[in-house]
Order: structure tokens, then C-alpha cells, then sequence
């Protein structure tokens, strides 16, 4: 394998490049169930039909786990608005696009997403009362069954040269309501300092799935209050922008 060729690194994990494939090389701290979750959420979603790299391999390399993948040929959504920043705007319109079809698909096989907030929420820092309030709120939330990627942003969609995107790392995704999802991914616009293409993502998944702001507005809460557990200064700056909605 050559590890000289570095793709991208994370706090957890390195990703490689290997000739046709994509090697991403986790710490070996790494909990062997999230690397073996996140290749199973792979494999559920390349079940579905969407475009995202196959499943190779999950094997061990000098010690540490490790998740094969088909190689995309391309350049990331991120790449692409840093080189054509007049171009922004239909960068992220076609991000919309993708996470719309993403959307469209249910996959009860993924985790549940109340689950994972229900479970963010009891080990976050909030007093008693904070957290029965939130349990509320999520309790009161429309269930629903549709896929949501979790962790979706720019740097995880690769347009190909033909124009295709394929959409990358799905250790986050889940079954739940899709407004989690368009949360996550104006919080993220929002913390790489970006908050103008926040905004304008925001409209666009309104105008694109036909959901109020307000109705979106609603998740923001639950989505800063999870963001809290184990974050630093940035989750904790996006949660005090909604610190009176939680409480």
C-alpha cells in the first residue's frame, strides 16, 4: 500500500490513496464497532442505488482498522467553490440536488436517528430539567423513515469529469426527518465560516423540498444541543445562538 499519497485527514483517521481504491486508516483508539458500522452504512446505501463508492474491504493494516473503497476520480464540491467562488451558489444548489435524492430513498437498516439524539442529549452537560425539555421536544417530533447522510458539506461530494457527484463518508448516516439532515448541513456551512452560503443552502432546500424555514427552524435546537456533546468552541458558539429555544 502507499501511504504517501494522503487524500485527506481527520482527528480519527487518514484516507489514502492506493492505485483504484481509497484507503481510509483509522486511529488505533478507533472503537472497532464505528468502523465496522460505518462500512455496513456504506454498504447499506450502495444497496440503495446511490452514487457512492463501493464497498471493498474492512481489514486490519499494521495493527489499525481499516475500510477500502472504490477510488472517485474528481474534485470535492469544497475544491470547486475555492477555485470558482462566483460559482458558489450553484455548487451548493447542486448539493441540494444530491441530498434531495438522498432523500427520497428509506432505509430502516440504518440506525434511527432519534435514537442517536436521545442518546446525545443523555450524556450532554444540561441539568435535569434541560434535558427532560429536549426528550420533549424530540418526543413531539414528526417520525420518518428517510434517509439522512448526517454529515453532508461540500467537502464530502466529489463531481467526477463527466459531471456525475458521488457522495463520501457515511459513518453518521441514519433513518429519520430529513430537516435533521438540512440542520446538519447549514451547521456545517455555518462553523467552516461560510455563514453566507449557509443562508443560501437554507433557501434553497426550502424552496427544492417544499418545508417552511420555520418547520426547519424547529430542529435547530436539537440539532446545537447534540453538537454539544464532546465539541469545542465552534459547537459550543452555534449552541448559545439557540441556548433560549432549548430552554
Amino acid at each position: 500500500m502507499n501511504f504517501d499519497n494522503i487524500l485527506a485527514k481527520r482527528n480519527n483517521k487518514t484516507v489514502y490513496r492506493d492505485g483504484n481504491r481509497s484507503i481510509k486508516l483509522f486511529l488505533p483508539q478507533h472503537p472497532k464497532a464505528f468502523v465496522l458500522n460505518e462500512a455496513l452504512n456504506q454498504a447499506r446505501i450502495e444497496e440503495l442505488g446511490l452514487n457512492a463508492p463501493k464497498l471493498l474491504e474492512v481489514t486490519m493494516i499494521d495493527g489499525r482498522w481499516a475500510i477500502a473503497s472504490e477510488y472517485i476520480e474528481g474534485k470535492t464540491l469544497a475544491q470547486l467553490i475555492e477555485e470558482n467562488p462566483d460559482r458558489k451558489a450553484e455548487y451548493l444548489e447542486l448539493l441540494t440536488d444530491v441530498q434531495h435524492a438522498i432523500h427520497q430513498k428509506t432505509c430502516t437498516l440504518l440506525g434511527r436517528l432519534v435514537e442517536k439524539i436521545r442518546t446525545q442529549i443523555a450524556i450532554s452537560d444540561f441539568d435535569a430539567t434541560t434535558r427532560f425539555d429536549l426528550y420533549t421536544q424530540l418526543e413531539g417530533m414528526h417520525r420518518s423513515k428517510r434517509v439522512c447522510h448526517g454529515d453532508l458539506d461540500p467537502t464530502n461530494i466529489i463531481l467526477t469529469e463527466d459531471g456525475t457527484p458521488f457522495v463520501i463518508d457515511w459513518s453518521q448516516a441514519v433513518h429519520g426527518n430529513i430537516r435533521f439532515d438540512a440542520v446538519r448541513t447549514f451547521y456545517l456551512l455555518w462553523a467552516s465560516g461560510d455563514t453566507e452560503g449557509a443562508n443560501i443552502y437554507l433557501d434553497l432546500f426550502c424552496q427544492k423540498s417544499g418545508i417552511s424555514k420555520e418547520s426547519v427552524r424547529e430542529w435547530f435546537p436539537l440539532v446545537a444541543a447534540s453538537q454539544s456533546v464532546g465539541g469545542g468552541e465552534k459547537e459550543r458558539e452555534f449552541l448559545s445562538c439557540f441556548e433560549t429555544l432549548i430552554h
